[in-house]
């Protein structure tokens, strides 16, 4: 928890226990393009009045979605809003934010593309074994930056990563969604899938490296929420600095002199 097991052990937990919502709506959204759909969860992330979850797809994973259930793809790039509370206040919050994605250039699309991304969203994870076993190498990367670095990076990391993989042996689809927001910025997780190769580990490593060289370089931070671990680690130096670095070895030697809480994640090496 926060730390990544480096720096101590939980002991005890307070768990906050949230009544069931008396309502919850869903709304789909189209843009013509993923700068426009960014721009538009921009606003609502700044504004007062917020749905209670907001994701966004680009161009490709629009189309993968609808292509993987069967629908007709969504010209552009899809949003799926979700709002959560009495009925006043979903109806309240909800009449505002249609505002908002009205003039961002947004089109309704209705509740029934929600309901099937619910339906449907966790089905791909388990098909990267199945997929790899028929040559197809599947993975997923994730990265946050700033509102301003936010398209600029989403650019340098499909590119890098298209870059490392689309060779002799394979090309390489490239898909991204914003799937969380705040104030200041947003996440960006990719999705990718190439031809395996002789040497999957490998292509996915060189790729790997490619776009967490692009992520450091571009204003991104190395990882958002999947860790830090032994994968990332590298990378970490650049992001901390020297001093950030070193300060983070110093409360690693106060609290754990030894060295036995979870050994050789997260702290850059000296």
């Amino acid at each position: 928890m926060g730390s990544e097991g480096t720096l101590g052990v939980i002991t005890e937990v307070a768990v906050r226990v949230r009544p069931r919502p008396e309502r919850v709506l869903d709304e789909a959204w189209s843009f013509p393009d993923y700068a426009t759909g960014v721009d538009a969860l921009r606003a609502l992330a700044q504004s007062d009045t917020r749905p209670t979850m907001a994701r966004l797809s680009d161009e490709t994973e629009t189309f993968v979605n609808a292509a993987l259930g069967g629908r007709e793809a969504v010209p552009g790039c899809q949003a799926v809003l979700g709002f959560e509370g009495t009925e006043a206040e979903v109806e309240a919050r909800a009449a505002v934010v249609r505002e908002v994605m009205a003039a961002a250039g947004g089109t309704p699309l209705g509740p029934d593309p929600v309901a099937h991304w619910r339906e449907t969203r966790f089905h791909a994870p388990y098909l990267r074994d199945t997929l790899l076993s028929a040559g197809i190498l599947a993975e997923t990367l994730e990265t946050a930056a700033s509102w301003s670095d936010l398209l600029p990076l989403y650019t340098a990391v499909v590119g890098a990563l298209t870059g490392a993989l689309d060779d002799d042996e394979s090309g390489a689809v490239v898909q991204c969604h914003v799937s969380h927001t705040y104030a200041t910025g947003a996440s960006l997780y990719f999705t990718v899938a190439t031809g395996a190769g002789e040497d999957p580990a490998t292509r996915w490593d060189r790729a790997k490296r490619a776009a967490s060289d692009a992520i450091v370089a571009n204003g991104g931070t190395i990882t958002h929420h999947h860790a830090v671990g032994t994968d990332h680690r590298p990378w970490m130096a650049a992001e901390l600095g020297p001093l950030g670095t070193d300060v983070l070895r110093a409360v690693k030697s106060a609290l754990d002199p030894e060295g036995v809480l979870n050994p050789g994640k997260l702290i850059p090496e000296a």
